[in-house]
């Protein structure tokens, strides 16, 4: 608790200067975003030459030019030639993210003052690359509650944090909040509610990153696992688990567990039981094909890792096809930093892509970033879609992307809360 409240101070200190400044701006005028064509997130036809007004943070009227009377006060811009849709939002995100290898070696006696700082700039670029909402799942020593609230105040830039505090595991799992017996990960799941957890992660099987432990393996006991979901969910708070084993799957969801990370090896019966019980996938495909090879040369992965996921692949890609075609819950997430290249795009814009090529639509795969991740996080009143009442989360790009999922590599345009962070045809930032 005293590195946690420690990294809160240095980091409202540090930010204090942008605070003020966003402080002496005062109030947002009410913006019109005109002569674009609003995506149709839902199906069906685009809304063309559309006008969006927005009042502060929020979207108050959407309709055809003509429709929707502009204030005089308002700030036009024109997206003429853009389309414009929900901003993405990423499910599985690290900020504070170290891997095996030469980059994680420099990190490795890294202060909490430090990651949090470095934190801050991997949120910007998040947001800067077009992901306006990420879910956190597992961050150091109450980082990322220190980074949501200062985001939230205004002090840093970044996207809208969901964020899950630790990873809770028995002793020597894929994680570093351990504990042992029901009671104790009863313990840690109440420590990291109290601290602010939207989400409980849990890790029930090995990881690729782990130099120990079988990814197919299920090391909890029916009683950890009970005792842990039952306490978050007395808690109003779901639970999601890093997890590769068709084996621990069943296991926690005759538990009621909420949602898979990864799913490197379940099998059919397995994604046959989540579509039946409504269990959401977060397949973060792209850290196991070979567009993230880049990725890993930049980190100086060392070779047991890169042969770890090589291994894990071929099945993590069959699995992926065969949770679109049964029809799974799918949230888009990528265990990458959501503007990290891969395969010549952002890992976001990647694993979409990747949906789409293992058998999604491009508006299924666009709804994964977008209406589904809002459903999964309970935020639909909130986010997900560019209707009236919504925060003004918005995004553009040059085509239509329910007709080619890859127009996502455009994004030259980004609004959080109806503020613009980055339109490339007036930059307001230093890119």
């Amino acid at each position: 608790m005293i590195r946690f409240t420690l990294a809160r101070a240095f980091l409202t200190v540090c930010l204090s200067v942008g605070s003020a400044a966003i402080a002496q701006a005062g109030p947002e005028p009410v913006i019109a975003l005109v002569d674009g064509t609003v995506v149709a997130i839902d199906g069906g036809a685009p809304r063309q030459n559309a006008v969006v007004l927005i009042e502060g943070a929020r979207i108050s009227q959407v309709g055809a030019a003509g429709t929707v009377t502009v204030p005089a006060n308002a700030k036009v811009i024109s997206m003429q030639g853009k389309w414009l849709l929900p901003g993405l939002m990423n499910m599985h995100v690290h900020l504070g993210l170290r891997l095996p290898g030469a980059a994680g070696a420099e990190l490795v006696n890294e202060s909490d003052r430090e990651q949090v700082l470095r934190m801050a700039s991997n949120a910007r670029l998040s947001l800067l690359s077009g992901t306006t909402t990420l879910r956190l799942v597992g961050e150091d020593h109450g980082n990322d509650f220190v980074l949501r609230a200062a985001i939230e105040r205004g002090e840093v830039i970044g996207p809208r944090l969901k964020t899950a505090g630790g990873v809770i595991v028995p002793t020597g799992g894929h994680g570093d909040t351990e504990a042992d017996g029901p009671y104790g990960l009863a313990k840690v799941t109440r420590e990291q509610i109290k601290l602010g957890a939207d989400w409980i992660k849990i890790a029930i099987s090995g990881g690729i990153a782990d130099t120990h432990g079988s990814i197919s393996a299920a090391p909890m006991t029916d009683e950890e696992m009970k005792t842990l979901i039952e306490v978050a969910h007395r808690n109003g708070i779901k639970v999601t688990a890093h997890n590769g084993s068709s084996v621990a799957a069943h296991q926690a969801m005759q538990f009621g567990i909420d949602g898979f990370e990864h799913g490197y090896h379940l099998d059919e019966s397995v994604l046959k039981e989540m579509k039946a019980k409504g269990v959401w996938l977060v397949p973060t495909i792209v850290v196991s094909q070979p567009g993230a090879r880049e990725f890993y040369k930049k980190i100086g992965s060392p070779d047991w890792y890169l042969a770890r996921v090589d291994s894990t692949g071929k099945d993590h890609w069959a699995m992926l096809q065969n949770a679109i075609k049964l029809g799974v819950n799918i949230a888009l997430g990528t265990d990458q930093f959501p503007f990290e290249p891969n395969g010549g795009t952002t890992a976001t814009v990647a694993e979409a892509e990747l949906y789409v090529k293992a058998g999604m639509t491009p508006l299924q795969s666009l709804q994964s970033a977008t209406t589904q991740s809002a459903r999964m996080l309970g935020v639909e009143a909130d986010l997900g879609r560019i209707q009236p009442g919504k925060y003004a989360d918005i995004v553009a790009v040059e085509a239509d992307p329910t007709k080619d999922i890859s127009a996502l590599r455009t994004i030259d345009f980004v609004m959080k809360g109806g503020v613009v962070y980055r339109n490339d045809s007036a930059p307001l930032l230093p890119q």
